[in-house]
C-alpha cells in the first residue's frame, strides 16, 4: 500500500488509484470507479456513491475530498492521501 507522491498531477494520481498508466483523466477515473464512458466528475461521484444522481454530483475538489475522507484540499492533494 502506498500514498501518492508530493507534487504529482491529478492525472498521475488518478492513474495510480486505478492501477493504470498513461490514461487520460477520464479514462483513469472510469477505471478507478469501475465504470465506463462517464465523464471525470460522474465517474468519481459514482465511485463515492453508486446511487448518487447527477443533480447531487459534487465538484472535483469536493468529490476527491470525499473519496479521501479529507476536507479543504485540492483534488490532487486529496487523492494523494488515499492509500492503495
Amino acid at each position: 500500500m502506498a500514498l501518492g507522491k508530493a507534487g504529482s498531477s491529478l492525472n498521475a494520481e488518478l492513474n495510480r488509484l486505478a492501477g493504470t498508466t498513461g490514461k487520460a483523466d477520464q479514462g483513469a477515473a472510469n477505471a478507478y470507479a469501475s465504470t465506463s464512458g462517464l465523464g471525470l466528475i460522474a465517474a468519481l461521484n459514482k465511485k463515492a456513491s453508486g446511487a448518487r444522481q447527477p443533480s447531487a454530483y459534487k465538484g472535483l475538489n469536493a468529490i476527491c475530498n470525499e473519496l479521501a475522507s479529507t476536507t479543504g484540499k485540492s483534488a490532487s492533494d486529496a487523492l494523494r492521501s488515499i492509500n492503495v
